[in-house]
């Protein structure tokens, strides 16, 4: 196959949703999205973050094996799936309500009505919630979408409170199990389109 320089793909805009994550077997909460929707508007019951930093969004999905030796081989046999995990990492930079809970992992409360305060109580035994994510990015008329329905912060970075820069939020989300799945990609991106039933070359050989 020859190179193509047609083929080669950026992600100049996009953006990341969150909503309460749903709860199997349940009616009545999020509804995950199923198709590319409309650019710039948010997926039903889902709340944008706003700005990321120009770092963007890191996807990272990973699969942990282990290797499967034998005596009549000097390399593995076989590897077996021990975990896999996938991941979504950004620094957000606006700061309402939404990020803030987020970062701090919890929530806002005004300290007397009518008073403007607002208080956010740091807890020694936190509550971890569950999220779902949506992530859209696109180029030109080609859009993507990656859907976590389930999923936990597992790690935040440092706020730094400088005077020549805003105070950024840096997130790091987990999928977690959702039906046997951690999550979905959409796309209509047509160099993805396949080109026949079990022509994926990612399709396990036969025996």
């Amino acid at each position: 196959m020859a190179n193509d320089a047609s083929k080669i793909r950026f992600a100049p805009n996009g953006a990341i949703y969150i909503a309460p994550a749903p709860v199997q077997g349940q009616t009545g909460g999020t509804t995950l999205p199923v198709d590319l929707g409309t650019a710039g508007t948010d997926p039903a019951g889902y709340k944008a973050l706003g700005y990321v930093d120009e770092g963007g969004v890191t996807l990272t999905p990973q699969i942990e094996t282990q290797a499967i030796n034998a005596w009549q081989s000097a390399v593995p046999i076989l590897y077996n799936v021990q975990s896999a995990s996938f991941s979504i990492k950004a620094t957000l930079q606006e700061t309402n309500q939404t990020t803030t809970e987020l970062f701090w992992g919890a929530s806002w409360e005004e300290t007397s009505t009518g008073s403007g305060i607002y208080k956010l109580n740091l807890s020694s035994v936190p509550e971890l919630k569950e999220i779902s994510i949506v992530v859209d990015w696109q180029e030109g008329n080609i859009r993507s979408r990656c859907v976590v329905p389930r999923a936990m912060i597992s790690d935040r970075g440092a706020i730094q409170l400088v005077r020549t820069e805003n105070n950024k939020y840096e997130l790091t989300m987990e999928a977690m199990d959702y039906g046997g799945q951690l999550g979905y990609v959409l796309t209509n991106d047509a160099l993805t389109a396949p080109t026949g039933s079990g022509s994926s070359t990612l399709t396990k050989a036969n025996s």
